[in-house]
């Protein structure tokens, strides 16, 4: 017959058996949420009801098309005309499985199903922003390059550039390291040159130079390293033909319970040109 035996001594006792209680708190301790681009960030956004078929077309006006030319008095007038471009956006099919015993929906402290689902949200927005950055920020029509850390410099010629095709700078996305340098630019600092205590106060300038910071996580495909300026009228298009569903289902055989959840979504370049890179080291 086996017996558990404890001693009277504190260096022998072991929690949870005899004579020490151990408590287990009841609660789950839920994942950090990231800092992820807002949808409003997107120029455009198609949802299911834009999309009757399996995808759109947008068509273009190509900038600075059709001239206007001197002509003499008695000749003939220049013929010229706007050209049009038209970009097609074919929304793609992500998804996860999840699939848990019947064992472990009556045996588990939570609701180990409903949870896993709520994670999967989460994993779908990771994923979209992902996308964002992959599909249409990384297609910038031009790059600034940086040294060792991001300086004024290049955060004003990233400017430049969407200036120079006749846009308008909304927006700086920044990774954790880029932040951490603009954190130690004294310009974004020192409140008689800045005109607050944003800095100090929230850890980062929320508005610099007209442009609207916004910082990205670097677990949601961002990187860190990485800033990008953009003119958010211009910049990309989101669609998605089928938003975040969860179907669920049960496999008798195996005794389990489970869900499918996916998203058909797809994230599109709209102008180059509206978008300028930063890179450091």
């Amino acid at each position: 017959m086996k017996h558990i035996q404890e001693y009277l001594s504190t260096d022998l006792g072991t929690e949870g058996q005899l004579l020490i209680p151990r408590k287990i708190y009841d609660s789950l301790i839920e994942a950090v949420d990231k800092d992820l681009i807002p949808r409003s960030e997107a120029s455009l956004f198609f949802g299911s009801g834009d999309i009757p078929g399996s995808s759109i077309d947008i068509d273009l006006v190509t900038p600075n098309t059709m001239d206007v030319r001197e002509v003499p008095e008695g000749a003939e007038v220049a013929l010229d005309q706007v050209t049009y471009t038209s970009t097609n956006i074919r929304p793609k099919k992500y998804g996860v499985a999840i699939r848990i015993t019947r064992e472990m929906l009556e045996d588990a402290k939570w609701n180990l199903l409903d949870h896993n689902i709520r994670s999967a949200g989460k994993r779908f927005a990771d994923n979209e922003n992902s996308l964002v950055i992959s599909d249409a920020l990384d297609s910038a029509g031009n790059t600034v390059t940086g040294g060792a850390a991001i300086t004024i410099a290049n955060i004003t010629r990233a400017m430049q550039y969407l200036e120079d095709a006749d846009h308008d700078p909304t927006t700086l996305f920044v990774g954790m390291e880029v932040l951490n340098d603009l954190r130690n630019i004294d310009t974004f600092v020192e409140a008689n040159k800045v005109g607050n205590t944003d800095m100090l106060a929230r850890g980062f300038l929320g508005t610099i130079y007209g442009l609207n910071v916004i910082r990205v996580s670097t677990n949601a495909g961002m990187t860190t390293t990485t800033a990008y300026v953009s003119d958010r009228r211009e910049a990309y298009f989101i669609a998605e033909k089928r938003g975040v569903t969860v179907e669920d289902f049960r496999l008798p055989t195996f005794d389990m319970e489970g869900a499918v959840c996916t998203q058909r979504i797809a994230v599109k370049v709209r102008r180059s040109d509206a978008i300028a890179k930063i890179t450091t080291s």
